[in-house]
């Protein structure tokens, strides 16, 4: 499932074409994703101009002007592709429709967003702006982990006494919103921290040091045009290129590349999930 710097890629790929834009005709070709679309969504979108482009965790939102937000998650499959050519803005020629197109926004500029999702995993949901952080999918989020409310005493005290390993402690979205196993696992062996370690046993200073060592993580993969492991693909359709950088995630087996460390990678399952680190240089 596509992380923070992944649908972050995406939103910058869409600002230019969505920006400032009306949507001149809605087209939406089945009555849901994940869960039912909102009532007369095409006819609710359609006129509106999109005033600003935003993330929130892993969502995207698209603030129209008259008054409602449409909130567009990816899911597993999901892809919000941009194309078209006004004034050479865009790269790609408008495709032929494919199968799983299920959303497609014409905008009046000419550019088309088509949201196409083959597992359906995705979710798109019309609310008021004005109370859009109140919406079920976005109330109990905590604070954006490459935003000013999240820092080092913040972090300090939401950990303080948890007894929950410190890779569950980052992925619980109420403490830090947008992280997922992907940045998890390189942020932790960056901050020489074993993932199964019990989050409040970590003293004050490296739990604080974990902060510039997340925002560096996720900076370094939104430069790169975030991972593509299997689906994810930018808005222009290229794929990112941060999983080329990956010091942990994926390399089970492989030597750990830190300066002085001749440990081997392993792997253990958390929760469901794959956790990549170095026995040797993460305690």
């Amino acid at each position: 499932m596509p992380e923070l710097p992944e649908v972050e890629t995406v939103r910058r790929g869409l600002a230019p074409a969505m920006e400032g834009q009306v949507i001149a005709r809605a087209e939406v070709n089945r009555p849901d994703l994940r869960w039912p679309f909102p009532e007369r969504m095409a006819e609710r979108l359609t006129g509106q101009r999109v005033t600003l482009l935003r993330r929130r965790s892993k969502y995207i939102l698209a603030d129209l002007e008259g008054g409602e937000s449409l909130l567009v998650h990816l899911g597993m499959s999901g892809r919000m592709l941009v194309s078209g050519d006004p004034l050479g803005q865009f790269r790609h020629n408008h495709p032929a429709p494919e199968k799983h197109d299920h959303v497609v926004l014409h905008m009046e500029n000419g550019a088309r967003i088509t949201f196409n999702d083959p597992r359906r995993f995705g979710a798109m949901d019309l609310m008021p702006t004005a109370t859009a952080e109140a919406h079920k999918l976005l109330a109990s989020l905590g604070p954006e982990p490459l935003g000013n409310d999240f820092h080092e005493a913040l972090l300090v005290a939401a950990l303080k006494g948890r007894n929950m390993p410190i890779k569950s402690a980052l992925l619980d979205q109420r403490i830090v919103a947008g992280l997922g196993n992907i940045y998890v696992c390189e942020a932790l062996y960056r901050a020489g921290l074993h993932p199964a370690r019990k989050a409040g046993r970590i003293s004050g200073a490296r739990v604080a040091g974990l902060v510039p060592i997340i925002r560096q993580v996720l900076a370094e993969a939104i430069e790169a045009g975030g991972s593509s492991l299997r689906d994810f693909r930018q808005a222009d359709g290229e794929l990112g290129y941060f999983q080329h950088r990956f010091d942990v995630y994926g390399r089970e087996g492989e030597a750990c590349r830190r300066p002085g460390c001749d440990g081997t990678l392993a792997r253990i399952v958390q929760s469901g999930r794959s956790s990549f680190y170095c026995p040797r240089c993460q305690r």
